[in-house]
């Protein structure tokens, strides 16, 4: 099931790099693995609060509609991310790196559910430029999930296909973007997941 979940989920790899983090912990039981999933499906969806769970050393998250408007509720499919990476921004994303939700997915059947969802860099819905505002390429793509098979639940975050962004709106974005996405693929995007991953399944007493 778990392997089925991801072969579903996760968009097929074909350039670049990947970057897989995973973080578990085992419950006492399956009704309280059923219970503790609600929480880290809640934290995922929180978007706006990522940055206060994972640590202040973390990318700050904020939640975007469709028109790149700010709201206060859980993401779904065509939300935007407003991202403030520790470091210097872009000139078109307006210092700000962005991404976008294009695929959604629940699964739920006997010892097995599953909440997730992928996102891709995209414009600065703001200006509406022509350029990807943001240090990975286009075709690159993160899948956030959280997932309970029987007593243990998993926070998974999967990078497909990433890759420095190289074309960006001005040569000072592209060399951002390259010197940015390059320390990104080498581990700081690792480093960034394994804090996310790790606040969604924490336990409250931790």
């Amino acid at each position: 099931m778990e392997k089925d979940f991801k072969n579903e989920v996760i968009p097929k790899q074909e350039t670049g790099i990947t970057i897989d983090t995973e973080k578990s912990i085992d419950l006492g039981t399956e009704e309280d693995a059923i219970n503790f999933f609600q929480i880290a499906k809640m934290r995922l969806l929180n978007v706006n609060n990522w940055h206060h769970i994972a640590g202040a050393l973390t990318a700050d998250f904020s939640l975007r509609d469709s028109a790149g408007k700010p709201v206060n509720r859980t993401a779904m499919k065509g939300d935007h991310f407003k991202i403030d990476i520790p470091g210097p921004g872009s000139k078109s994303g307006k210092g700000y790196d962005w991404i976008r939700i294009i695929d959604f997915q629940e699964k739920k059947e006997p010892g097995f559910e599953s909440l997730a969802f992928t996102v891709r860099p995209s414009d600065n819905p703001e200006n509406q430029t022509e350029h990807v505002s943001h240090f990975f390429s286009p075709e690159s793509s993160s899948t956030f999930s959280v997932f309970r098979n029987k007593n243990k639940v998993t926070a998974g975050i999967y990078d497909r296909n990433t890759k420095p962004n190289t074309d960006g709106d001005t040569v000072i974005d592209k060399i951002r973007n390259t010197l940015v996405g390059a320390f990104g693929v080498s581990g700081g995007a690792k480093i960034q997941w394994k804090s996310l991953a790790s606040a969604f399944i924490k336990k409250n007493d931790e």
